[in-house]
């Protein structure tokens, strides 16, 4: 029997963790006179994370087990004429997994922050700062209304503009939050239009008055054309989705945002802001399903984006942007899935990645911490004796990552695959190839970081230049040739337990999410256009005999290939990736310049758009605004003013012979020129 959810309860998941957020933001810091301490700052808002996360896990057992649900609305802001701008909170399957994710990563965040932030300077402002970004993507998955979901998307933007540039002494970091910053309002602008359609040929901001009105909106036109009104809008809705969720071409700002600290990474890259847009178009399910035109574009552009980003990934040094490409990789696997109108398949993929791509964000810092601040992988090596804990859980990670049987990785990767083999879309051809290739590309650059760190030779006393940053952090104490050693209980312990969901929960929850009932009513399938839901629940029989099966298809070997190639590159035989790097020069170098978008972007588009606000600048306004209308009125006024002060003589006589003169002229008219 359906239960109702409890309103007051619902409320606190967001408003614990901006409880906890505001006391450290203003209390904690110079702000408030920094009245509380550190334990006392961290210790609020761990505590303000924790109960969001009882609450969503109380309410994902509700949702799961017992058919609670909740749709209602909490607050009317205002009514602008037809027009209801309201805050409330719709809780379904995909919403209460959502809250859980979110939560317990973000959790898992705090804990290990207090680790690797202890000797910073701002460490109560970093607390405030990520637990403000808690509360702004549980207000965008716990809406019920577009309004409040453009709130929270515009809110996790804000924050993450911060948090990328946490460090803001470094120049880099200050580049990177603001390119970050400008990339998402390219996408953004497109979401708004997307939003500014639907309230005005819909009338409606809510989520269910919208769906309702589908097949009214599926026979509009759009004004000046025969385009379809709701392909131009799910086209909008996905430009801002390729901003927040960092598909090609605006996927620039997402590597750029390893300039913050390691937590943030996580946070960003595995259950906060990039997985907004697959979850937003998730959610808009109903509206991508009448437009094949739509879901061609997302599957293209999603193709693109997990083919090509991870090439990216077999050149980089730095260990936490071999893992970042590693998500924007694996970004586009879930774009796939939603182009093939499997969009219970994306949101298992953002649910799996989101645990082992924490993990493996949470344990590229605990090598940071245990190398002192050493990032370069190819100065590492050995580091498995050292650090145990980490060596483990991060082998844990990757394996799920590269999608090894009975790993989380596996079952939602997997099915990925499947469903763009089923599905009959121009664009599924080339969409297959690209996930395909994709497994040996992650296979290849995820154990190519993988040996390098944790095996072979110890190369960590080879560093010429031992990287060190102009702030002081937690893991830099200045001995940059010492030994390696294990990372504290605070960052081990949320590796150990994120590698558990990255091991298991794909397993477990693989039947109830993709052929059960868990997302009934929150996504919806037009099931005689796209069959692909129920061709692989055909194809399914069981999570063992899928992973049984699984030995026996291209995936795994493709993967298998990829993990013997680099153990052989980087563990037997390391001459041979520079000889072919020496081979391969020209198409090395188009992949250090990053296929040159950075160059266009800063070069092109950039000196277009400073050229034309120079132009507006100098021509419209000092020009045209100074220039002409305000200096021109006031020197028009002077020179009217000047002629019309030669007229006023004093003198009576010339005065009385004007008036003679004007009572002749009108004489004249009236009498013979206008009889």
């Amino acid at each position: 029997m359906s239960q109702t959810l409890q309103a007051s309860n619902l409320l606190a998941v967001p408003l614990a963790p901006l409880v906890g957020s505001a006391l450290a933001g203003v209390f904690g810091t110079h702000l408030g006179g920094q009245r509380l301490g550190r334990a006392l700052c961290h210790s609020l808002t761990i505590l303000g994370v924790l109960v969001a996360f009882v609450i969503s896990a109380l309410t994902l057992y509700s949702v799961a087990f017992e058919g609670a649900r909740f749709n209602e609305t909490l607050y009317t802001w205002m009514v602008v004429g037809g027009l209801k701008m309201e805050i409330g909170f719709m809780i379904d399957g995909l919403t209460a997994m959502m809250m859980c994710v979110v939560t317990f990563v973000s959790l898992m965040v705090h804990i290990y922050t207090i680790g690797y932030m202890q000797e910073d300077e701002g460490y109560n402002r970093f607390f405030a700062y990520i637990s403000l970004f808690t509360f702004s993507m549980l207000m965008l998955v716990m809406s019920n209304n577009l309004l409040q979901l453009f709130f929270g998307w515009e809110a996790v933007g804000l924050v993450s503009y911060l948090l990328i540039g946490f460090w803001f002494n470094k120049p880099s970091a200050v580049f990177a939050n603001m390119k970050a910053f400008l990339v998402n309002r390219v996408g953004d602008f497109g979401f708004i239009l997307g939003i500014g359609l639907i309230a005005a040929y819909a009338g409606t901001l809510n989520y269910t008055e919208l769906f309702s009105k589908t097949a009214d909106l599926a026979q509009i036109s759009f004004p000046g054309n025969d385009w379809m009104l709701v392909t131009v809008i799910c086209l909008c809705l996905f430009v801002g989705a390729m901003g927040k969720s960092a598909q090609f071409p605006l996927h620039v700002w997402l590597p750029d945002s390893m300039e913050g600290p390691t937590p943030i990474s996580a946070l960003i890259h595995a259950a906060t802001m990039v997985t907004a847009g697959i979850f937003m178009v998730a959610r808009m399910s109903p509206l991508y399903e009448l437009s094949d035109t739509a879901l061609n574009v997302v599957l293209v552009v999603g193709a693109v984006t997990a083919l090509f980003m991870g090439f990216l990934g077999i050149i980089q040094n730095d260990i936490k942007r071999v893992v970042a490409y590693s998500t924007l990789s694996q970004l586009g696997y879930m774009t796939v899935a939603l182009g093939a109108s499997a969009y219970s398949v994306a949101v298992f993929h953002l649910m799996t990645h989101a645990f082992f791509k924490a993990l493996l964000f949470l344990g590229a810092g605990s090598v940071i911490i245990g190398m002192h601040h050493n990032q370069d992988i190819r100065y590492m090596g050995g580091v498995r004796k050292y650090m145990p804990i980490t060596w483990l859980t991060s082998l844990l990670g990757s394996l799920a990552l590269i999608g090894t049987p009975f790993f989380s990785g596996f079952y939602s990767k997997d099915s990925i695959i499947e469903a763009v083999a089923e599905s009959h879309l121009p664009a599924a051809g080339f969409a297959h190839f690209a996930v395909l290739a994709g497994v040996f590309i992650t296979a290849f650059y995820s154990f190519r970081m993988y040996f390098l760190v944790f095996h072979g030779k110890e190369r960590y006393d080879q560093n010429p230049d031992a990287h060190h940053d102009d702030h002081h952090d937690a893991h830099h104490d200045g001995h940059g040739h010492s030994q390696p050693h294990e990372s504290p209980w605070v960052v081990t312990l949320p590796l150990v337990l994120l590698a558990i969901p990255s091991v298991v929960i794909g397993f477990y929850t693989i039947e109830p999410m993709l052929f059960g009932e868990f997302f009934k009513d929150a996504i919806v399938v037009d099931a005689e256009r796209h069959h692909v839901m129920h061709e692989l629940a055909e194809l399914f029989h069981g999570p063992v005999a899928m992973a049984m099966h699984a030995f026996s298809t291209a995936p795994f070997w493709l993967a298998l290939a990829g993990v013997l190639i680099s153990g052989y590159m980087y563990l037997i035989h390391p001459a041979v990736p520079a000889a072919i790097g020496r081979a391969l020069r020209p198409l090395v170098v188009v992949l250090e310049n990053k296929y040159y978008m950075d160059w266009v972007n800063e070069n092109i588009l950039a000196r277009l758009a400073r050229g034309l606000g120079l132009g507006l600048w100098k021509g419209g306004d000092q020009s045209v605004i100074d220039g002409a209308v305000v200096n021109g009125s006031w020197r028009l006024v002077a020179w009217v003013s000047g002629v019309a002060r030669q007229l006023q003589s004093g003198y009576l006589y010339h005065y009385a012979l004007l008036m003679i003169l004007g009572v002749f002229m009108l004489m004249t008219w009236f009498v013979w020129l206008n009889p």
